[in-house]
């Protein structure tokens, strides 16, 4: 009995949040997370201040929501760092310092942390520790596009961004290196992943050579071909056929193929040009139509989390699930309908819950010892953005 199944986590999103979360315990990161929501929650708490921030920010806000709670921590300190002069005009200005907040303790502390020379140094470097995995997030969070194909290249892009975002100093980004291969070791890498990369054209005849010769994707996808066959003779099939694949034989070679590799979805292009290899062709269509995120349905379910716990007497196991199960098609109805180019990594809904919007730490940071000195910045915004990993060409 040939098994034709893989069991992979579905989770991938969930994963990478798990790499940022780690990230995120790295001393110098957690130290401008704390103090970053203790300053954005002490501008939304108090309404003159929030007015204040609104006029000198143009009224753009502090707060931008992702999918989880880092990529929201990620979105934030990216804004930040994009008003940080808007910000430190406002609480050096006459209108703050003869303002009843600027005399109370709170406010004294929100003043020196934006007037902190590190705690913008540490912006920046958060920025491009945690700004190539929330790119890879972007990528592999939605339903609509099948991210199979690319999550091999991306997590290897993503690691080059942070190597040329520390000048390839490996002392600053080692312990970045070590988490995010910790959780791609365990967690995520997978031969689902590699014969996503080794199946999308755009990758594989971008330097065939280079591929061929990786031990792990090859691997990966011959354990594909085993395991997502039937019986032996379509596994000898694929492999006689990976042959006209490997050397651009049939339609493969044919100009509107070569043209559409990197600009046709990777399973659109094999439907197209696939034909003359029919059982790899099925092969490749199955695996490049894979979505690899589970997190749409993570958010609902902690959705009614709380109503489970709470009303779980009254409340049917089976009548819970018909609520997840219906809104979550509903979510994802809305997502396919809507016109408008959608970022995943963007929601609409508003949480004035969340720990930015209060000001409220797991563990409470109050060492404000840094020197108050304005510091000049050797990165522009433009800098930072660009080195912090974006993937979006993909």
């Amino acid at each position: 009995m040939r098994p034709h199944l893989f069991w992979t986590p579905c989770v991938f999103a969930y994963c990478l949040d798990l790499m940022l979360e780690d990230i995120g315990k790295i001393a110098k990161v957690k130290r401008v997370i704390q103090r970053g929501i203790k300053l954005v929650g002490y501008i939304y708490n108090h309404t003159l201040t929030l007015n204040t921030m609104r006029k000198y920010t143009n009224n753009m806000e502090l707060v931008r929501h992702g999918v989880t709670r880092f990529a929201t921590t990620y979105l934030t300190l990216q804004r930040l760092h994009k008003l940080k002069a808007n910000l430190r005009r406002m609480f050096t200005s006459d209108e703050w310092l003869q303002s009843k907040g600027a005399k109370e303790a709170k406010g004294k502390k929100a003043t020196e942390v934006v007037l902190m020379a590190t705690f913008w140094k540490d912006v920046v470097y958060a920025l491009k520790a945690m700004g190539p995995i929330v790119s890879v997030l972007r990528l592999v969070d939605n339903e609509k596009k099948p991210a199979m194909g690319y999550i091999y290249e991306a997590m290897e892009r993503a690691k080059e961004t942070i190597q040329k975002s520390f000048n390839h100093d490996e002392e600053k980004y080692k312990e970045i290196f070590a988490i995010i291969d910790r959780r791609w070791d365990y967690q995520l890498r997978h031969p689902l992943h590699a014969a996503g990369y080794y199946l999308n054209p755009e990758f594989y005849y971008k330097n065939p050579t280079k591929v061929d010769a990786d031990d792990e994707v090859v691997d990966g996808l011959y354990k594909c071909i085993e395991r997502l066959s039937e019986n032996d003779e379509i596994v000898d099939k694929i492999h006689q056929q990976l042959t006209l694949f490997k050397r651009v034989g049939g339609r493969f070679g044919i100009s509107p193929a070569i043209r559409a590799r990197d600009k046709m979805a990777p399973a659109e292009w094999w439907k197209m040009y696939g034909g003359h290899t029919p059982e790899l062709q099925i092969l490749a269509i199955k695996v490049l139509n894979l979505t690899c995120s589970s997190s749409g349905c993570e958010r609902n379910w902690s959705t009614f989390e709380h109503i489970h716990s709470k009303k779980r007497s009254k409340l049917e196991h089976q009548k819970l699930q018909d609520l997840v199960f219906i809104k979550y098609n509903q979510a994802l109805h809305e997502r396919f309908e809507c016109k408008d180019a959608i970022d995943p990594i963007v929601l609409r809904e508003v949480d004035d819950t969340n720990e930015w919007m209060l000001g409220e730490l797991d563990e409470d940071d109050d060492d404000f010892e840094d020197d108050l000195v304005f510091d000049d910045d050797i990165l522009t915004w433009r800098d930072v953005e660009k080195a912090s990993g974006n993937l979006d060409n993909l």
